[in-house]
């Protein structure tokens, strides 16, 4: 790959993880991007976007893409965003952008395979039958009335 098709490459990206950070601050989320979250360091831990509501943190790896078909991340991004979730105390998840259907689908990390000793892989399959981003994220925030009561007693005891 020509450094100019690297280039225009990592741009597609940026613009796609811009897209997604408007999104979610426009939903109510304080949001921040990594600015060197596509960099070459080596001993630092960026994610692509932490995106924090309502105390519920989430911590993206994001992919775009043209068309649904597989996706492969490199294995050390991946226990990156998992090591950034963990000392965070978030859920690590990948938000896939594919353009022809005009949706974000969020991957969580337990659908993943691995398919060598540094590549990841997720399947079109997964992708296909994915959450939708937004959906998945307000499932996760919303409090069900049992879930308030409960809580409400527990911080009563």
């Amino acid at each position: 790959m020509s450094e100019k098709e690297v280039k225009r490459k990592r741009s597609k990206g940026a613009n796609a993880e811009r897209e997604l950070v408007i999104k979610l601050w426009k939903l109510g989320f304080a949001v921040l991007r990594g600015p060197a979250s596509g960099s070459k360091i080596k001993k630092g831990v960026y994610p692509d976007i932490v995106a924090i509501k309502n105390r519920h943190i989430f911590v993206f790896e994001v992919k775009k893409r043209s068309r649904l078909g597989h996706v492969y991340i490199r294995k050390d991004q991946l226990e990156k965003i998992k090591e950034f979730a963990r000392r965070a105390g978030g859920e690590a998840l990948v938000a896939v952008k594919i353009s022809e259907l005009r949706a974000w689908r969020v991957i969580q990390l337990i659908h993943i395979k691995e398919v060598s000793s540094t590549k990841v892989r997720i399947d079109k399959e997964i992708i296909e039958q994915a959450d939708d981003l937004l959906i998945y994220l307000n499932n996760r925030i919303s409090t069900t009335l049992e879930e308030y009561i409960q809580k409400s007693i527990h911080r009563e005891n």
